[in-house]
């Protein structure tokens, strides 16, 4: 996975919604953050494969609203978490009767409201278009907590390929295998938030409900197809399920908990894109619907009837924020006893602090899974570059397609690029997308046809070999980014060989090609090879840390190459199985294991599933992940609550913080139970006490324990400190409790490059003064790219030295480069007087560090 984050990439995540200012505020966001080069790539990289690009989605001025009015969750949990039907329906009402009547209020000042979702079970607000001054006017009312932008959320795993028959004989692909003996999952209910499922397919029946579509409003969430192309249905959801639930497969082949029952809730499908086109993908309003209905699956706002876990099929890129509206949803369903279980995302690892990690996987609550690479075998081929007698290239590279050569071939290599184009500065960075008319000279005649064609993988490696291959490529080789074996999966426009080759070999290729040299290329037959990483987190997982500080993802499971149901039936009218990768369907797996779980044990609710899984499961070899150990997991005694705790940041020598967790008891005897903190108290220099560190409880009690941390001095070049607590009760194995220690000087510089387009202007509603700036930054450290977001943005209008007010709070800011406009107008809505004002703009990162400043004077005339 390549180190850094492309423009491109960031452009996708930056936030693209209408703020208010005031009482009108044009926004026109956000591109990049920050500027940065990719170094040379890592061995077998992901980058445009798994974790993207996606399209760009406009979210128009769509924003969620969150109401300070107590939702179901937290009135449900106010009464210790038990509460009958009644209360609950009554509460569940109380919520809606709120929005109602602030939305009333709203009317009565002359702003007609009309929301698309309304939440009132796992966070009480609504997600409705807003203008400026609705957004301006609803920052002001005392029960609004907080307006969020919508943001993207996209499927978080890839199709890799599609199998023939034969090809699903026993040792073929990846089976995720989770087992615990003598349980099945029977009697779970699991809400899947996806795509659309194929009710009908085979290897699902009996396993699936109808369900829910959120999109469509409708009770039967069905794989929708393409509008355009009706053959292509969606497919995540099918593949998901099929990981979970699946049965009487070929070969054996079945899900985790195949007696299971899904609840699909279609959240994700087809949907315009900015450019006008289908495609697949969800927004965060829309996840907050579906987690609103796998806690209240009949709607009727009672949810004794809630899934026992709710599998996230999708990922906002990048948007690790512990207080966004997905994250408090999640806190709100396992408020309401549903364990929601999350994928990391598909953007490698990132940070050393913050970067790549996806929403709602930030969120403290949610149990956040990985994916691992369990290939014990990956398809290679030997490829050697010859130009006269000089090798230029001889070695062994993995096969990036599907297509395999039955026997070896012998190829000219052609360079796309024409002459006057040499483009050497792509080699080794990161290029821009290909596209097919670059293997086209101007008069129409392919520059590939019939040879090996020599070509940057850019951000799309995927759509630059299908450029080639229609382009009547005899093969492609891929430079700059390495494909890691079946990277590029099944692409029915793909049907020659693709490898890709070091960009050192490219680039000599290049020279000798361009100097009108013959070069060819020999590519072997395939053969297979050990996998060097098996059983670690794939390349592509996202990994590191949320804003908040704690460790992600908790748990890493299978997630390349997994045997699964897809949509569709093959050639002779059996059902269709295929592989696919990613985050989401480590998730999937993950998801299935917490069912065979919570039937082993109905003892457990959402919290103590999370607790087990997280506290029992083992440590990878060098500490790169922790895997599920259902055996553990199932004789657990005691767990902690949360399941992994952050300390704080430590910006100097001489820090102190505290923390606190709870150590519960979930069997049915008394336990004497120890905590330990590794040797002496200390652990890579940061010095802890637990009180009580030994204690006794009562089955079913709990105790808190509590931290006190102590730093004194910054160790060098460390920027996170992270260790286990251990819990142990009798001979039983530990229970482990993961903490983080954030160290490094607060970042401060968080907003820059402001700019007035005038600085003295009539009140105008119509042609306002446009305000730009960046807010948060992305930085280099140690080879990777870090993520440096804003909590929030005030800003702060002043007269002289007396404060008029605050003209707006931006939430969950991402970076980037942000445009508003200055209308004139105060926090009131009303025209300032003439004069001469200062907007002070603070900037505060997630946690407890100083605002970042800039102020910005102007002339009202």
């Amino acid at each position: 996975m390549p180190s850094t984050l492309s423009s491109r990439r960031l452009a996708q995540l930056a936030l693209l919604a209408i703020v208010a200012l005031a009482a009108a505020v044009i926004s026109v966001a956000a591109a990049t953050g920050g500027h940065s080069e990719s170094g040379p790539a890592e061995p077998d990289s992901w980058r445009g494969l798994v974790g993207g690009p996606h399209p760009e989605v406009p979210v128009g001025q769509r924003m969620i609203v969150v109401l300070r009015t107590p939702s179901l969750a937290t009135r449900v949990a106010a009464a210790g978490g038990r509460a009958s039907e009644a209360n609950q329906i009554r509460w569940h009402t109380a919520a809606l009767a709120a929005q109602r009547q602030l939305i009333a209020r709203l009317s009565i000042a002359g702003l007609s409201l009309r929301p698309e979702y309304s939440y009132s079970r796992v966070i009480s607000g609504f997600s409705a278009p807003l203008d400026a001054r609705a957004i301006a006017l609803l920052q002001r009312f005392p029960e609004v907590e907080g307006v969020y932008p919508v943001r993207i959320a996209y499927p978080a795993s890839v199709s890799s390929r599609l199998l023939e028959r034969d090809e699903l004989a026993p040792g073929s692909g990846v089976r995720a295998r989770l087992g615990l003996p003598g349980y099945t999952g029977r009697g779970v209910i699991v809400a899947l938030l996806d795509t659309g499922v194929e009710l009908g397919h085979d290897y699902l029946a009996g396993a699936v409900l109808e369900g829910v579509d959120i999109l469509q409003e409708d009770d039967l969430a069905a794989a929708a197809p393409n509008p355009v192309e009706p053959a292509a249905l969606e497919r995540h959801g099918t593949q998901l399920a099929g990981l979970i639930v699946g049965s009487g497969g070929p070969s054996g082949l079945s899900g985790i908990a195949e007696n299971a029952t899904i609840l699909p809730i279609r959240i994700a499908g087809w949907q315009r894109d900015a450019a006008g086109r289908w495609a697949v993908y969800s927004r965060t309003d829309q996840l907050i619907a579906g987690l609103e209905r796998a806690v209240d699956p009949n709607g009727d706002g009672n949810a004794l009837d809630a899934a026992r876990i709710a599998v996230a099929g999708v990922a906002e890129p990048y948007a690790a924020f512990a207080d966004s509206p997905a994250a408090r949803a999640v806190r709100g369903a396992l408020a309401l006893d549903t364990l929601v279980v999350a994928p990391s995302g598909n953007d490698g690892p990132a940070g050393p602090r913050f970067g790549s990690v996806s929403g709602p996987g930030g969120a403290r609550e949610a149990l956040t899974v990985g994916a691992s690479d369990d290939r014990r075998t990956t398809e290679h081929v030997r490829a050697t570059i010859r130009s006269g007698l000089r090798v230029v290239f001889d070695g062994e590279v993995p096969l990036g397609g599907a297509f395999e050569p039955d026997h070896a071939l012998v190829l000219d290599l052609a360079d796309p690029a024409p002459r006057d184009q040499l483009r050497p500065s792509v080699l080794g960075q990161t290029a821009p997308a290909v596209s097919v008319d670059d293997f086209f000279d101007g008069d129409g005649y392919s520059r590939v046809a019939g040879k090996a064609a020599l070509t940057p993988a850019g951000d799309a490696p995927d759509e630059a070999a299908a450029g080639a291959a229609r382009a009547g490529a005899a093969a492609v080789v891929l430079h700059d980014t390495r494909i890691p074996a079946g990277g590029l999966g099944v692409d029915d426009r793909v049907s020659v060989p693709v490898i890709s080759v070091p960009a050192r070999a490219a680039r000599e290729a290049l020279r000798l090609l361009r100097a009108g040299e013959k070069t060819t290329i020999e590519i072997g037959a395939p053969g297979e090879r050990e996998n060097p990483n098996a059983g670690r987190p794939a390349a592509f997982s996202s990994r590191g840390l949320a804003f908040d500080g704690g460790l992600k993802p908790e748990l890493i499971a299978p997630g390349v190459a997994l045997l699964t149901s897809h949509p569709g039936r093959t050639a002779d009218g059996l059902p269709a199985f295929g592989t696919v990768s990613g985050s989401s369907a480590a998730a999937a797996v993950v998801g299935g294991a917490a069912a065979l779980l919570a039937q082993a044990r109905p003892d457990l609710d959402a919290r103590a599933l999370r607790g087990a899984l997280v506290g029992t499961a083992g440590i990878v070899d060098g500490g790169s992940g922790r895997r599920v150990d259902l055996g553990a997991a199932a004789a657990v005694e005691l767990i902690a609550e949360p399941a992994s705790v952050p300390l704080g940041h430590a910006s100097a020598g001489g820090w102190q913080g505290t923390a606190h967790f709870s150590v519960r008891n979930v069997s049915d005897r008394p336990l004497r139970i120890t905590v330990s903190i590794g040797r002496l108290g200390e652990v890579g220099g940061a010095a802890l006490a637990i009180s009580p560190g030994r204690f006794t409880l009562a089955p079913r009690a709990q105790q808190k324990v509590f931290v006190a941390a102590r730093l004194a001095y910054l160790p060098p070049g460390a920027e996170v400190i992270s260790a286990d607590f251990e819990l142990r009760a009798g001979g039983a194995a530990p229970v482990r409790v993961p903490w983080t220690l954030t160290l490094g000087r607060y970042e401060r510089d968080l907003l820059g490059g402001v700019r007035l387009s005038t600085r003295s202007f009539t009140p105008s509603d119509s042609a306002p003064a446009l305000l730009e700036l960046r807010a948060g930054r992305l930085v280099e450290r140690g080879g990777r790219s870090e993520v440096l977001p804003l909590s929030h943005l005030d800003l702060d209008l002043w007269r002289g030295r007396e404060r008029v007010g605050r003209l707006v709070r931006l939430r969950n800011l991402l970076p980037g480069r942000y445009t508003f406009g200055l209308t004139g107008r105060g926090p009131a809505g009303k025209r300032l007087e003439p004069g001469r004002y200062t907007l002070r703009l603070l900037g505060y990162p997630p946690g407890e560090g100083p605002p970042s400043r800039q102020i910005v004077e102007f002339t009202i005339r």
